[in-house]
């Protein structure tokens, strides 16, 4: 097994959490492990591979749906270190997309398009002698020692068997593996994965023990919290004492998604920290939008450090703390308030470069140095305009010249259009431009028509990016007046508003995307409940009204002796009704109350 050195425990030398201890190869585990990859705070959160998600763009005048698929390929997790200062930059754990474990071990077009640690295919099954003599040249982007660690390769599974299978594949290229127990999508219940595992623990155990025994790097396990705190500390004890060395908490149940997504519940993580042994490791995840969250998470929860999705996904350098005042550069934008943050163009030009060196394999473009205020102004750069092909079959001439030029190109379209890092392109710049896009329709429609593997097309959308950020950093007035921020709200499970004037950056600034609250969203008609869902809340909303004024959801019933009038018991109406018909005892009537329907 190739492994890659990172520090010492106990005179061994540790490696991707296996420890070399007198030439034999000994796991690590639980907190030994955590502190051979150097005790990260920081982790970038796995996303569902392919989980996709429908946008609505205007576009040509109509509205159409985009299907646009969410994935943290390799050059993301390296955008993602590449704010922090190089000495920190391995402080970071990264997960990578979540595989499907079944597809993974059997299908090497699935493994191809997905991991890359070689740049040939990855031996299968899985050869450890071969993987031992690999060269520092045969290395691709996965898990590359140098600048993809350490990280976690995360699938789904239901599958003891499978699970090992295909973990195997990756154990030479990663620190730990890690079974996904989180995801709430559609596709994970009709795949009886993720979070739809909740109601099989026996299942999960096994799955675990059964890496945590057979496979040579760690197993962790990420899980969202069950109903109450009694379940989910329950459910956390079942991870860890089936083996897995780190527990990811998402502080977030099940039902809790799209527009119903909600707040994550700290309390719920701290609990846990409370209630399992000093040693465990565990990473909160949930409400993390900026930067300054960090710190207040890990405070708030005790966790040992916390993993970021969604707030990376529109901020890559969320995990990034801001540069000192005054030494902001080109790439960092500040307001006399205070306001900050990475400016869009410049994150943009950064993944572009690192798509262009990383994976295409080829020196990135000379850059002239990004604009800021107080640079003289140059010659205006002409925009690139797209050519648009005749509607209809090619012309005969134009299909004879092309027909050579389409069959050399054929192999190399085919590598780039599986890329991982090329098609997720789109996808990560609609988020990280989301309020650039909304103000500036030419970067939108131009994005949109961005093609996988077309560098020269979202080279021309950086042009457009850079021409959108100067336009709006040159009508920024600092004196003018702002919007008064709404009132803070002492409960932010009540108001997202306060959130959103706390976040809020002009559009030429990262910032994460703050959902409304499920109440919000269902004032807005952009959410409506299930039957099911509208009984409850009904019913909640009666029992509150009806207990603050003293009285019994339904009424109360009094049983009174026959003979003296007196009360001998009380119990409510739906009491009443359970004992269909028994006797009450001899003796005693049942004499209705207050709140009881009787006509």
């Amino acid at each position: 097994m190739a492994t890659e050195t990172t520090g010492t425990l106990g005179g061994a030398a540790e490696s991707n959490g296996v420890a070399q201890a007198n030439g034999k190869r000994q796991k690590l585990h639980g907190r030994a492990f955590y502190e051979s990859i150097g005790s990260p705070k920081l982790v970038l959160a796995p996303m569902v591979e392919q989980s996709e998600f429908v946008r609505l763009i205007f576009y040509s005048s109509f509205w159409y749906f985009r299907r646009l698929t969410t994935r943290f390929a390799q050059a993301w997790r390296l955008l993602s270190r590449s704010f922090l200062p190089s000495d920190q930059q391995r402080s970071l754990l990264a997960y990578t997309p979540m595989f499907h474990s079944k597809m993974f071990h059997e299908k090497s077009h699935y493994r191809d398009a997905h991991f890359q640690p070689l740049k040939a295919t990855i031996p299968s099954p899985p050869d450890d002698y071969h993987t031992s003599q690999l060269q520092d040249s045969e290395r691709h982007l996965d898990g590359h020692p140098a600048i993809d660690r350490p990280l976690t390769v995360q699938f789904c599974s239901n599958d003891p068997d499978d699970l090992l299978k295909a973990a195997q594949h990756v154990a030479p290229f990663c620190d730990a593996v890690d079974l996904n127990l989180g995801c709430p999508q559609g596709i994970a219940k009709r795949g009886k994965y993720g979070a739809f595992l909740q109601e099989t623990p026996d299942l999960i155990a096994s799955m675990i023990r059964k890496l945590h025994e057979q496979l040579d790097v760690p197993v962790t396990a990420k899980m969202r919290v069950l109903e109450t705190k009694e379940k989910t500390l329950a459910y956390a004890k079942t991870l860890l004492d089936a083996g897995a060395s780190i527990i990811t908490v998402h502080g977030r149940r099940r039902e809790q998604k799209g527009h119903n997504t909600g707040l994550a519940d700290w309390q719920m993580i701290r609990h846990l920290r409370e209630s399992l042994p000093k040693d465990t490791v565990i990473f909160a995840n949930g409400n993390i939008l900026q930067h300054e969250d960090i710190a207040t998470c890990l405070e708030a929860t005790g966790a040992d450090g916390v993993m970021s999705a969604e707030g990376n996904l529109y901020d890559p350098t969320i995990f990034a703390p801001p540069p000192p005042i005054g030494n902001e550069g080109r790439e960092y934008w500040r307001d006399k308030d205070g306001k900050s943050g990475y400016r869009v163009d410049a994150v943009m030009r950064r993944y572009l470069d690192i798509i262009h060196k990383y994976a295409l394999g080829q020196t990135p473009p000379v850059r002239t140095p990004l604009w800021k205020p107080g640079d003289p102004e140059e010659a205006p750069v002409e925009e690139k305009e797209e050519e648009v092909g005749e509607e209809g079959p090619p012309r005969k001439k134009q299909k004879q010249k092309q027909d050579s030029k389409q069959k050399s190109k054929a192999a190399a379209k085919k590598e780039k259009t599986q890329n991982p890092n090329l098609t997720a392109m789109q996808a990560h710049l609609f988020h990280l431009l989301r309020p650039l896009v909304s103000a500036h329709h030419n970067v939108r429609d131009a994005l949109a028509r961005s093609r996988t593997g077309d560098i020269d097309a979202f080279e021309n959308v950086l042009l457009l990016v850079e021409k959108a950020v100067k336009e709006g950093i040159t009508a920024y007035d600092p004196n003018a007046t702002q919007p008064a921020p709404p009132p803070p709200s002492d409960d932010p499970y009540e108001s997202s508003l306060a959130t959103v004037a706390r976040c809020k950056r002009p559009y030429w600034v990262c910032q994460p995307y703050v959902r409304p609250l499920p109440k919000e969203a269902l004032e807005k008609g952009s959410m409506s409940l299930s039957k099911k869902e509208k009984k409850r809340l009904e019913e909640e909303k009666e029992k509150a009204e009806t207990e603050a004024v003293g009285l019994e959801v339904g009424g109360k019933v009094d049983m009174q002796s026959k003979e003296t009038g007196e009360v001998v018991g009380k119990e409510s109406l739906g009491e009443s009704e359970e004992k269909k018909g028994e006797d009450v005892g001899e003796g005693v009537v049942e004499v209705p109350r207050e709140g009881v329907v009787c006509g």
